[in-house]
């Protein structure tokens, strides 16, 4: 009887046991749950919070680049209009293109101005006959003819040309510089100038200025020099 009791306070002591087991391990799993429902909606803030923050920066990044192309755009557009409005008024002020004059417009003669008896000039004018403004810029071509009818050109003096516009009845200069020779043993006998205006290929024929000095060695220490107006 002894043994039946003992063995049945055993039976319940067991079972008591196994019973405070089972509370604690569903307390531990409702802890483990409610632990992991916390954490994952602690994730789910933050995720949230993560997408709330990415998605203001990109809104905010995205309205200052287009805020910045935009004023851009203006600007660029602002600088094209006053460079197409520059290059009109530049169109506007540049004028007519003046052509150059031509040989049968112009009348042409030689004179001696010779300043006194060592130096030689002869100044070479060509009037504007035509109906139109001409230009006779730069270096017309020159060449002297001799009595034993040879001819020969004649260099250009160290000078720049000048711009020469002429009006109708304007006339332009320019002369021929050279050593006169006193002695009257020149081996020079020029008879002829022959003259082609600048940026033409017609020739006009002028007598040698009656009275001009002999030249003093030759021809090639003739310098012909380039136009200018005689306003």
């Amino acid at each position: 009887m002894k043994y039946t009791r003992i063995t049945a306070l055993a039976a319940i002591s067991l079972a008591a046991t196994l019973s405070l087991t089972a509370c604690g391990n569903d307390a531990s799993g409702k802890n483990s749950s409610s632990q992991g429902s916390s954490s994952s909606a602690s994730s789910s803030d933050g995720g949230s919070k993560s997408e709330s923050g990415t998605g203001s920066a990109s809104s905010t990044s995205s309205s200052s680049s287009s805020s910045g192309g935009s004023s851009k755009s203006e600007g660029g557009s602002g600088s094209g209009e006053d460079t197409k409005a520059g290059a009109a008024n530049g169109a506007t002020t540049t004028g007519s293109k003046v052509t150059f004059c031509k040989t049968e417009d112009l009348a042409i003669d030689a004179q001696d101005s010779s300043p006194d008896a060592t130096t030689g000039t002869i100044d070479i004018t060509m009037m504007n006959r035509g109906s139109t403004t001409c230009s006779a810029s730069g270096f017309a071509g020159v060449d002297i003819k001799d009595s034993d009818h040879t001819s020969e050109p004649i260099p250009r003096g160290h000078a720049v040309p000048r711009i020469t516009t002429l009006k109708p009845g304007d006339a332009a200069v320019f002369n021929l510089s050279y050593t006169i020779d006193p002695s009257g043993n020149s081996l020079t006998h020029p008879t002829n100038i022959e003259v082609t205006p600048p940026n033409e290929t017609h020739t006009v024929s002028l007598k040698w200025p009656a009275g001009a000095g002999q030249i003093k060695g030759s021809y090639a220490d003739v310098e012909v020099y380039p136009t200018h107006t005689t306003n």
